[in-house]
């Protein structure tokens, strides 16, 4: 496990040297193992989230289509922000290809995720980092990650933070229909 403490600022929103704008406390960034206690504090999350949006057979359906065993290492990983030891923000890493042979130097990024309580302070953005970092470690170079139509505020993050669009007509293995793909490039 790799871990970095975050130094928040005081209520100010804004990120500062360390900081990612958090109100309260030291924020814990963790790179974790797939069968790691912690991951279940993503997991719930995310399964209230996903039960929100896409409804509980939704919600069920994106979790086991990507069982936790996906991320697992060499190749994979979580990361998981840590606040109070609240997981209060998350996301994982894995093969864009499971065989590795085609396009071995993609990493595709999963299960990214903020609690709506803990939102509009930066977590996301240090999540993506964090995964960035992650990724580089494990020798990918690109990244692919799909969102779905009804999560505009991961859309507008990823293309805040240099993502490209991707058009879904030139994807072979869209995960579900109406998938919004992105690439990003670790060098750029």
């Amino acid at each position: 496990m790799t871990e970095t403490n975050t130094r928040a600022d005081a209520g100010t929103g804004t990120r500062g040297a360390g900081g990612a704008g958090m109100h309260n406390g030291d924020v814990r960034m963790l790179r974790v193992a797939h069968d790691d206690p912690r991951v279940a504090g993503l997991l719930a999350g995310l399964l209230e989230e996903y039960t929100e949006r896409y409804g509980a057979e939704g919600a069920a359906n994106e979790l086991s289509r990507y069982p936790v065993t996906e991320f697992v290492a060499p190749h994979g990983c979580l990361v998981l922000a840590e606040l109070d030891g609240e997981v209060v923000a998350g996301g994982a890493l894995r093969p864009y290809r499971k065989d590795r042979v085609g396009q071995a130097d993609t990493v595709e990024f999963k299960r990214i995720w903020t609690s709506a309580r803990h939102r509009r302070r930066g977590l996301g953005r240090q999540i993506m980092t964090a995964l960035e970092e992650a990724a580089r470690d494990l020798g990918y170079t690109r990244v692919m990650l799909f969102t779905g139509p009804s999560q505009p505020e991961a859309v507008a993050l990823y293309e805040r933070i240099g993502y490209r669009w991707v058009d879904p007509t030139t994807v072979e293995d869209l995960p579900y229909p109406k998938a919004i793909p992105f690439a990003h490039d670790l060098g750029d």
